[in-house]
């Protein structure tokens, strides 16, 4: 039998000191900042687990990959290198780098958008939807009703759904210029998607005529899942699953801060000549030269040699059971999760846990401020906060509200997690004693970036 217990399949070489804070240091910080956990120094947080998008640590190898790289402003080996990489797991004629994932959505979306034009997703991330808006278009969330029952146990709730989808393009496939699929689903928990969802969104697609991309951040965990999860796929490479995947894609956007395992960049994707010619001009225009596209060479052979590391197995399922070991924990100090846990973060329903708290009175927000200021640990609301504002200036509660415990690659221990879990169950034990907060200035998109909240009256 194998060991239960799963190690890192690393050992530690570097090592960050941590600075410790009273929770009077922290009240004070959380009050500097607006209430808003994004707007805190780094230096007042103990735990990070606001995002794992860039926050990871780096392996020896990638390290020797930065020291590799070449500044050339046109055709750098670094290119190439970063190119094949690629290309060995979504072998796509077009690869165009960009300096992280939200640029290629800009990028392909000022190309493909605008108004009259609908995009339907399994659910959009904030950035995402954001970009989809900003042309004029319209963002449409398909997701399996099953995604919207934080409690209930569903392999892959990150799914489309397709009767919905079918009948979304019998009416308007016309004003689709492309359908989404985003693996895992990070709005939704972090759940991720079936290989045959995918194929019966392919299917959907070509009979409607319209194009299918994937928003890919999360690839390896979805294809990690796929593995574990989906009958007849438990003895595949993950390698393989991943090419199966972008077999069946027109077209990907990508940030390499997930499971690129770097500290920044990202690419586009596609088939299309005459698209990627266009979205070409655009990241001259933006980013940079086609060669580069924003990013040092430092950065691509970074990315290069995180391609490999990431679909590696034992990696994999490090990073799947180090995210479930925090999920098991908190389940069993009777806090609400969704469930089953998603491979890069732990989701409590917040609502659930605060029905004391109305939507529009922010309790994701409530529980993150107070999970902060009793630990130092800083999580993100995915909730009213960062969905409930709508492009017509209206307000309504998000489909969910969450908080989401983000966990970055190959950077804390046990301890920490155990510590999080600890932190976690005491603020959970005085739940009822939470009040919920207002935005006292929002600026008109992603307001969860940079709005400033205070607290409500008890």
């Amino acid at each position: 039998m194998p060991p239960r217990t799963i190690i890192e399949p690393f050992r530690i070489h570097s090592v960050e000191p941590l600075r410790m804070t009273s929770e009077a240091e922290r009240r004070e910080a959380v009050i500097g900042a607006g209430y808003n956990l994004f707007s805190l120094r780094s230096e007042a947080v103990l735990i990070d687990l606001l995002t794992d998008s860039g926050t990871g640590a780096m392996s020896s190898e990638q390290w020797a990959g930065i020291q590799r790289g070449d500044e050339a402003y046109a055709g750098s080996p670094s290119w190439y290198r970063f190119e094949a990489a690629v290309k060995t797991l979504f072998p796509m004629p077009h690869v165009i780098p960009t300096h992280q994932g939200r640029a290629a959505e800009k990028i392909l979306m000022t190309a493909i958008g605008g108004p009259g034009r609908v995009v339907p997703n399994n659910t959009h991330f904030d950035t995402t939807r954001a970009n989809v808006e900003a042309t004029g278009a319209e963002a449409v969330d398909l997701v399996i009703p099953e995604a919207l029952d934080p409690a209930l146990e569903h392999p892959f709730k990150g799914n489309m759904d397709l009767a919905r989808l079918d009948a979304f393009l019998a009416e308007r496939a016309r004003d689709v210029p492309a359908v989404f699929v985003t693996i895992t689903n990070n709005s939704g928990g972090g759940q991720p998607v079936s290989l045959e969802n995918i194929r019966g969104v392919r299917k959907l697609c070509d009979a409607h005529g319209v194009p299918l991309f994937l928003d890919a951040c999360r690839f390896a965990e979805n294809a990690w899942f796929i593995r574990e999860r989906e009958p007849g796929q438990g003895a595949r490479d993950v390698a393989d699953i991943v090419r199966d995947i972008a077999a069946l894609a027109d077209g990907m956007t990508m940030s390499a801060k997930k499971d690129g395992l770097a500290n920044i960049g990202g690419w586009l994707a596609v088939r299309d000549d005459e698209l990627a010619a266009r979205c070409r001009n655009l990241l001259i225009l933006t980013e940079g030269f086609p060669t580069y596209g924003g990013l040092a060479g430092r950065d691509l052979d970074a990315i290069a040699q995180g391609l490999q590391e990431v679909v590696e197995h034992d990696y994999l399922r490090y990073r799947v059971r180090s995210t479930g070991y925090l999920g098991d924990g908190l389940r069993q100090a009777g806090i609400p999760v969704m469930r089953p846990v998603g491979g890069h973060a732990v989701y409590i329903d917040a609502r659930a846990l605060l029905p004391h708290v109305p939507p529009l009175e922010y309790p994701g927000q409530a529980l993150a401020v107070a999970l902060f200021v009793a630990g130092g640990i800083r999580s993100c609301e995915i909730g009213t906060v960062m969905f409930g504002r709508h492009p017509d200036g209206s307000e309504r509660p998000a489909a969910l509200d969450l908080v989401r415990l983000a966990v970055p690659r190959r950077t804390y221990t046990q301890s920490h997690i155990d510590y999080v879990i600890e932190i976690c169950a005491e603020v959970a034990s005085r739940a009822g004693d939470l009040r919920g907060y207002r935005i006292v200035a929002e600026p008109p998109a992603l307001r969860h970036f940079t709005a400033r909240f205070e607290p409500l009256a008890s």
